[in-house]
């Protein structure tokens, strides 16, 4: 199984790239976020999901491992394939999708291209709950070093920082005796609160403010 690909982007096109990996070259399929990242003759490296078939191998490629994992889990969901599945990391970044499967927030899920109202329903039902997939903890992100790509990357990452301050919250009110489940929608609904990313501790007081909101 291939699980990273590192050299030099040959091609970005429409739903798919070509990496050159010490002269050969890897056909990718990658969604429009990881692409516009993307610079022909500049380096690259992209985490890899690979799909076995009786009749084909097909590799996708993700910016982030984060990125990767969440293809993963929004596949776990009945009816979300790998093309909904790209569709939705199109327009969701994984913190985005973790506040919005925490929301049960169908709405946000309903936005991705070919992903309905019942699937959209479903994802946000059945991901509710549960916390980030942990992904296989790779270290290092897509590099792409060229200036021409430098808006694509600020829009593949935007979102993706949030996500440790995100998880210590909600292990924080673990720890205090709330259920994840509830933890992580009170994370979800005060994190929109903030313009930008708190200190741990206000977000953590503002999640319990909203526990006691939903009490009262």
């Amino acid at each position: 199984m291939i699980g990273m690909l590192s050299g030099t982007c040959l091609f970005a096109g429409s739903g798919e790239a070509i990496i050159d990996c010490g002269g050969v070259g890897y056909l990718v399929l990658c969604g429009s976020r990881t692409l516009a990242g993307m610079g022909e003759g500049a380096a690259a490296r992209l985490h890899i999901e690979t799909h076995v078939r009786e009749t084909a191998i097909t590799l996708y490629g993700f910016g982030t491992e984060e990125e990767r994992a969440w293809f993963v889990r929004l596949q776990s969901v009945q009816g979300v394939g790998p093309k909904a599945a790209l569709a939705i990391l199109d327009i969701l970044t994984p913190g985005q999708i973790l506040s919005a499967a925490s929301l049960e927030d169908k709405a946000s899920f309903s936005r991705a291209s070919g992903v309905g109202p019942k699937l959209a329903a479903r994802i946000a039902i059945e991901l509710s709950g549960k916390p980030a997939p942990t992904g296989r903890m790779v270290a290092g992100a897509f590099t792409a070093p060229s200036a021409s790509a430098s808006q694509g990357e600020a829009a593949r990452t935007e979102g993706l920082s949030d996500m440790g301050l995100r998880n210590d919250a909600v292990s924080a009110l673990v720890n205090l005796g709330i259920d994840q489940s509830s933890a992580l929608r009170a994370v979800a609904q005060a994190y929109a609160g903030f313009a930008d990313d708190p200190a741990l501790d206000d977000l953590i007081k503002a999640a319990l403010k909203e526990m006691s909101r939903e009490r009262s």
